[in-house]
């Protein structure tokens, strides 16, 4: 079998920094939840993009679950959502059990048009609050839906998971709404294992969070519980691999980068080969490589042909309003995010991966316009 090809799996860094951390929680006995590091993290990440307070959180779908709690979302509420995005931007909604509105994609961005956003809030003007996904590392059209969020007055939740270290207009994306979130699970551009952070400039609601977060304990010699609470705090020990990942982020970025135009340069030229789009005003990280096919070729041909030769590679995510727990639910578009999905393709992109690895995946795609 030949050596494989991950499509993004963790990277730590070659200096160690995350080992540093963790002894240190080990050396202190700071094994279980909270501690300096869950602290740095918090204060590291913040500082690193421009927000205010975090909670760092057990996930992002955590992360997003309080938030939408924090901006006043409850039973029968409708909130916003874009329909390509993964399942955990939309799960929470339910938990709160308020009904989601899935919004349509647009070929500029690939994220959450501003043309559909607006169509939704003449159909539900009483809707409580919209989320924003930066998808694949691309930043969403931000001021235009900004701009329509304000002029309605919601909460704006940012799911930046898979854009960590993307910029919009020089400014990091997640600190744009009333909430923004963090992943880092596994696959993202950096990992704390499993784990998420969310970041507000509302200091007093991310108080709240971590209230909430830790079981919604009051101040009491006894255990006492006022409010429903939840065990989401991030454990001391994965916080400390955040705080080392955290330092490697910049390098990460322009390797992604790397990964990227590596592709583009080798793939761009083949009948049907359309990468994600550019923007001006976005710098993303470019969590994932991906691109469109339109012509002869297939997405499945791409998939099965990397899978034959030990070589992760996947479809874009299935939206929302399509899959078979959310199609009861009300779509807003017409049929660009499912075009989408029916084109798309993610590379691998690995951040250990060789100009060897990229000339072999280019060599396997590029043959299938040979046969």
């Amino acid at each position: 079998m030949k050596e494989k090809i991950f499509l993004s799996s963790p990277h730590m860094s070659d200096e160690g920094y995350e080992m540093q951390y963790i002894k240190e929680a080990f050396d202190t006995n700071w094994i279980a939840p909270l501690g300096e590091n869950v602290n740095g993290f918090e204060r590291e990440l913040v500082e690193k993009v421009g927000s205010k307070a975090a909670a760092a959180l057990s996930s992002g779908t955590a992360a997003i679950h309080l938030a939408l709690k924090a901006a006043g979302v409850g039973e029968g509420d409708i909130v916003f959502c874009p329909t390509l995005t993964f399942s955990a931007t939309a799960n929470p909604i339910i938990y709160q059990n308020a009904v989601p509105v899935f919004i349509d994609s647009d070929y500029e961005t690939w994220n959450m048009s501003p043309k559909a956003l607006e169509e939704a809030f003449k159909k539900y003007p009483e809707v409580k609050a919209v989320i924003i996904v930066h998808l694949y590392g691309l930043s969403a059209d931000i001021d235009k839906i900004m701009d329509i969020c304000k002029k309605h007055n919601v909460a704006v939740i940012e799911d930046a998971a898979e854009s960590l270290g993307t910029y919009y207009k020089g400014k990091h994306t997640g600190t744009f709404g009333d909430y923004g979130i963090f992943s880092f699970n596994g696959n993202k551009i950096i990992t704390t294992s499993g784990g998420g952070m969310l970041v507000s400039n509302n200091e007093e609601r991310i108080a709240k969070v971590r209230f909430w977060s830790t079981q919604s304990r009051d101040q009491a010699r006894h255990y006492q519980h006022s409010e429903l609470g939840f065990n989401y705090r991030m454990s001391n020990v994965v916080a400390g691999i955040g705080r080392g990942q955290l330092k490697v982020l910049g390098q990460r970025v322009i390797k992604k980068n790397y990964l990227f135009e590596f592709y583009k340069r080798e793939l761009s030229e083949l009948d049907g080969v359309e990468f994600m789009p550019s923007n001006d005003w976005n710098e993303p990280n470019y969590w994932l490589s991906t691109m469109t096919l339109t012509g002869r070729v297939r997405p499945i041909d791409v998939f099965e042909a990397l899978e034959a030769e030990n070589i992760e590679s996947r479809p874009f995510w299935k939206p929302m309003h399509m899959q078979p727990f959310f199609e009861k639910y009300d779509f807003v578009g017409t049929d660009i995010a499912e075009k989408l999905f029916e084109n798309g393709v993610c590379l691998p992109s690995d951040t250990k991966m060789t100009d060897e690895d990229l000339v072999r995946v280019c060599r396997i795609i590029k043959g299938l316009w040979l046969q």
